[in-house]
């Protein structure tokens, strides 16, 4: 069980950016403000770092509610969520 979480895991580590950038394909007039995506992942208990954009997506470094660090990959419209990275 556990060589296949370390694979999923790394699979994921390397797919990360291109997945995004396939999900992330919307119009910068129906992007969303990043302080929205701020508040939702504060409201959901992040602690939000930094949010830049990065392949057509937002992408936000922070602590996430069980306290490990993201990376993650949302789409600008919905903030839904494409990809991302926990470190332990």
């Amino acid at each position: 069980m556990q060589k296949i979480i370390i694979a999923l895991v790394v699979a994921t580590a390397f797919s990360g950016p291109a997945l995004a950038s396939e999900k992330c394909s919307v119009a910068m007039a129906d992007w969303q403000p990043r302080e929205a995506l701020q508040a939702k992942l504060e409201g959901e208990g992040w602690k939000v770092r930094s949010i830049k954009t990065e392949d057509g997506c937002y992408e936000a470094y922070a602590i996430n509610a069980d306290g490990k660090k993201v990376e993650a990959y949302f789409n600008p419209q919905t903030f839904q969520s494409v990809a991302s990275k926990v470190e332990d």
